[in-house]
């Protein structure tokens, strides 16, 4: 039943249960993204296992995230369990062998693999604002600060730098409104409650560098098969818009980075983005316009988008139009809304006059699905209701020393393990403040040396005292009676609004969802 150039999904079945014919999943139509959906205990992780496996042996690298844990067993051989065996039978796998996969853990905890990063900069205002789930008026000033930053040179790679700049704006809200737009110091303050918030959370460990490089998912191994990248999520789940700001900033990388390269005989790379409705919950209009146009472009850029989640409603109808290889497990139709899901899911595929998917779709046992692929000229096949092939790779977690045995032996061991800390605006902004506060004391020590020779009788603060000698001084200085000194922080800030202003040309460049284009 294998076949090159094609994964194979399963065995559809005739409406009397005799087998019917094998289903594959078109490499060359690998690009044009997916959807896995059903209702919990369905099956739907061991169909994107299946599909992880395909895509591996074929040579395409692939990310996912792990959930709950499940997927790592994918790094393992399998092992010959009844149920798998049962299912090979049923369908006539007769070429079903047991395989490991090449994996890479990650994880933005540094736990249960390799730490991933990005920087502050990278990420762009778009989605740090979707992460601080920014109003606005707050995502205005965001705007703001990413605009200072580029065009005065300063890095932003973790929490404290954007701190450092938040700062700042707060110190010069009235100069720096006169040149950009209005800056709230209402505003900015709430910016930062939800930065502590977001530190509180753990996303100071997302924040930093050395951050991720896009070639290091790309990886294929010495069998040619393409590396397993699987994200730890078990925790990063406690915290979703995390995760889906996470992966949605991946995504914008590719898009990014990749070269345009039409439609090639395979994906470069497959995207599994499980738990999808946490990418479009509550997501203002401008981020699912961003998001869909992504998802539309990307294509060209060899990458396939696989959307993975219990109900196909979770994914807006533009993004839903996008997503041409289909797996639908069972639903359930308690509820109104449930029942309307059940529709929605029955009405997207290409009717099977053999049966009715309203019906069949609440009826599906574990491991079986309604199935449809593109097939010749990107057309999609007639659905199928099928028995979804079993794995090679084991079924159920490694253990925590399998894991690390894993992690040992990656081939990005040691790259990401620890934080590097360079220079960045935290550590411009300090300098400039210590440049200006030696520059104060100097202009100090000048003003007070002719009291300390026995010049005159005594000095005080520009534009304070009433004597005539004061008077002349001042005078003498300009006419700067009104004068008052300003504050080693304002001498630092007004310095940088000066190179602000004057480095227009050197702004930086961002693409659809904020990241900088290289």
């Amino acid at each position: 039943m294998l076949e090159d150039g094609k994964i194979f999904i399963g065995a559809s079945r005739n409406p009397d249960d005799s087998i019917n014919k094998p289903e594959y999943l078109d490499l060359k139509f690998g690009n044009r993204h997916g959807l896995v959906t059903g209702a919990t205990g369905t099956g739907k992780t061991v169909t994107l296992q299946v599909l992880a496996e395909g895509f591996s042996k074929a040579g395409v690298p692939v990310f996912c995230g792990d959930i709950k844990g499940d997927l790592s067993g994918i790094a393992a051989k399998g092992e010959a369990k009844d149920f798998l065996t049962k299912r090979a039978e049923q369908i006539g796998f007769t070429d079903y062998e047991f395989d490991q996969f090449p994996v890479i853990f990650w994880d933005l905890f540094g736990e249960k693999g390799h730490r991933v990063r990005t920087t502050i900069a990278e990420m762009g205002p778009l989605l740090l604002a979707r992460l601080m789930d920014a109003s606005e008026p707050q995502e205005g000033v965001i705007n703001i600060a990413f605009k200072i930053a580029d065009k005065a040179g300063l890095p932003l790679l973790d929490l404290k730098d954007f701190s450092s700049l938040l700062n700042y704006m707060a110190e010069n809200a009235s100069e720096l409104s006169n040149q950009f737009g209005l800056i709230s110091k209402a505003s900015v303050g709430s910016i930062q409650r939800a930065m502590l918030v977001l530190e509180q959370q753990g996303a100071e460990h997302f924040f930093g560098e050395p951050a991720l490089k896009i070639s290091d998912i790309m990886r294929t191994d010495n069998r040619g098969y393409g590396q397993i990248s699987v994200l730890a999520a078990d925790k990063l789940m406690m915290n979703p818009r995390l995760y889906a700001t996470f992966l949605l900033w991946l995504l914008s990388e590719l898009f990014e980075e990749l070269p345009e390269v039409g439609d090639p005989d395979k994906p470069k790379l497959v995207f599994f983005f499980d738990e999808a409705h946490l990418l479009f919950n509550d997501a203002p209009k401008v981020l699912t316009e961003r998001v869909e146009q992504v998802v539309r472009l990307i294509r060209s850029k060899g990458v396939g988008v696989y959307f993975v989640t219990q109900n196909p409603l979770d994914v807006p109808e533009t993004v839903l139009a996008q997503l041409g290889n289909r797996v639908q497990h069972a639903l359930r139709a308690y509820s109104p809304r449930e029942q309307k899901a059940v529709k929605t899911a029955a009405d997207t595929f290409r009717p099977n006059p053999a049966f009715d998917c309203a019906t069949v779709i609440t009826t599906l046992g574990t491991g079986e699905a309604l199935v449809s692929t593109l097939e010749a000229k990107g057309a999609p096949s007639i659905v199928e209701r099928t028995l979804i092939r079993p794995p090679s790779g084991r079924v159920g977690p490694l253990t925590d020393a399998e894991r690390q045995q894993v992690m040992d032996h990656s081939p990005v061991l040691g790259v990401y393990d620890e934080d590097v800390d360079r220079e960045s605006a935290f550590e411009i902004l300090a300098a400039r403040a210590k440049k200006a506060a030696d520059s104060e004391a100097a202009k100090q020590a000048q003003e007070a040396q002719p009291t300390e020779a026995g010049t005159t009788s005594g000095w005080s603060l520009p534009g304070f005292g009433g004597g005539d000698d004061d008077k002349q001084s001042s005078q003498g200085r300009g006419r700067s009676s009104g004068y008052q000194r300003e504050t080693v922080v304002e001498a630092a800030m007004k310095s940088v609004a000066r190179t602000v202003a004057t480095q227009v040309g050197r702004a930086l460049v961002r693409g659809i969802l904020g990241s900088l284009k290289r």
